[in-house]
């Protein structure tokens, strides 16, 4: 899978990517990330790729020029237009869900504005998504985009060394991820659940069904009413519901 990330700051890129998980796969050829400065697309001896906004305000403007002829110059030897996804607040939330629909693209562009934004008419003329990491500001659109890289990345066969990680996690089937534990087996008189000692898979695979349904209704209710659930994943779900109520 190849990613593009036009961009202001390209070293930022490539630093942020180039290890652990995703710069492995970089060096195996799994992924291929491409950081490719917008400066080097401006006709200006200095090199400026924004100016002052029509109309006034504070701050500046990237230019549509730079970004015009940078997204030119990456999709020239493509066979068709890769989806290009602009890093904005006011986009859509990221989520799993769209990063493994993502993850289905042979070419991804990024593009990361920077200052007060970036002009309407080449968001007009060459993105396709618009997404955002949370309701914040951030100075540029660099960490999303090393974010939604670092997660789409995980879904790419071969990423990850156990392939059963990626469906296995925060998130599979609309349900947070079960608690985790390794040695020793008692920590600050904290001992591991008996169940993961026992060997019997079965009964396993129940608790970290039950413990997932708990910590969802806990910490994130809402993921539950879009979540994958079976008749005994409700009849559990109802039980700990009643639980909590009689409580109260």
């Amino acid at each position: 899978m190849n990613f593009y990330v036009m961009t202001l700051f390209p070293e930022m890129i490539r630093q942020g990517v180039g290890t652990s998980i995703t710069g492995r796969a970089i060096e195996r050829g799994l992924i291929d990330v491409q950081a490719v400065d917008i400066r080097d697309y401006s006709k200006d001896k200095y090199r400026h790729v924004d100016d002052y906004p029509y109309g006034g305000g504070a701050g500046m403007v990237m230019q549509p020029g730079p970004i015009y002829d940078c997204y030119q110059d990456i999709v020239k030897h493509m066979e068709r237009p890769p989806r290009v996804v602009y890093m904005t607040p006011q986009g859509r939330v990221f989520s799993q869900e769209i990063a493994e629909e993502l993850s289905r693209e042979e070419n991804l562009i990024f593009l990361c504005g920077h200052y007060e934004g970036v002009d309407e008419r080449i968001l007009e003329e060459i993105v396709t998504d618009h997404v955002s990491i949370g309701d914040y500001v951030l100075t540029g659109g660099e960490l999303p985009a090393m974010v939604m890289i670092d997660a789409i990345s995980r879904l790419v066969p071969g990423v990850l060394s156990n392939e059963t990680s990626a469906q296995f996690e925060s998130f599979q089937d609309g349900l947070l991820e079960y608690p985790q534990y390794t040695r020793p087996e008692e920590f600050h008189g904290k001992r591991v659940p008996e169940v993961l000692l026992s060997g019997h898979h079965a009964n396993i695979e129940r608790w970290r069904r039950q413990k997932s349904l708990e910590r969802t209704l806990r910490r994130r209710p809402e993921l539950l009413e879009h979540a994958a659930l079976d008749k005994k994943d409700r009849e559990y779900l109802d039980i700990l519901i009643n639980s909590s109520n009689n409580k109260e």
